[in-house]
């Protein structure tokens, strides 16, 4: 392998530590609680390395908020509405176990302190939502008269709240159970009920493997 290919090699691998150990403290300590030295010790790198990928701990963070729909991967193919109750029901179950995730969701209540609003994470999954919506509306699963961009934003409202509740109140072990619960509730409002009728929710949808 040429030295560049290596030396690129060993940049994403020093990254992908760096923002694994920065999601760790985040997620432990909050934004406010965390400092770029105990990152870097965390990963077990110098300062200057971690520098010399990230100038700021405001940068780290931005990286995991603005990053964490890639990770988002559901296990079936899908689209239109199936794909909207996918990709929550994924994320739902995906904050248990993937810490880049559960350093989001944390993240998401300080984001004012390291974000500019063009990048604010709630926009940024209204936009996710609305798209699979307008797809689901020329689909006709869901009504025409329907202002899915208004939709979209009260699901992540809604999915945003559910997140806060369970984590106070089972430690998100039932989040999964709440954002099946909010989408019961809301698709009748909005969806066809053939579309409703047709809909797939639980373990299947949300855990991958």
């Amino acid at each position: 392998m040429p030295q560049r290919a290596v030396k690129q090699e060993r940049a994403v691998r020093t990254r992908e530590a760096l923002v694994q150990a920065a999601a760790e403290v985040f997620g432990e300590l909050g934004f406010a609680g965390a400092s770029v030295s105990k990152i870097a010790d965390r990963a077990g790198l110098t300062l200057g390395a971690m520098y010399f990928h990230f100038k700021s701990k405001e940068e780290l963070a931005r990286e995991i908020v603005v990053t964490q729909p890639g990770r988002i991967r559901p296990e079936h193919e899908s689209e239109g509405l199936q794909h909207a109750i996918d990709i929550t029901l994924t994320w739902a179950y995906g904050l248990a176990e993937d810490t880049v995730l559960y350093a989001g969701a944390r993240l998401v209540m300080e984001q004012e302190q390291f974000n500019v609003p063009e990048e604010n994470s709630h926009r940024q999954w209204t936009e996710i939502i609305a798209s699979d919506l307008r797809a689901a509306q020329a689909g006709r699963e869901v009504r025409k008269a329907v202002d899915v961009e208004a939709v979209a934003r009260l699901v992540v409202n809604a999915c945003t709240g559910a997140q806060m509740h369970s984590s106070i109140e089972s430690g998100r072990a039932d989040l999964p159970q709440r954002i099946e619960e909010m989408w019961r509730i809301v698709l009748p409002s909005v969806a066809v009920p053939s579309a409703v009728a047709r809909l797939e929710f639980g373990q299947a949808r949300g855990r991958r493997g």
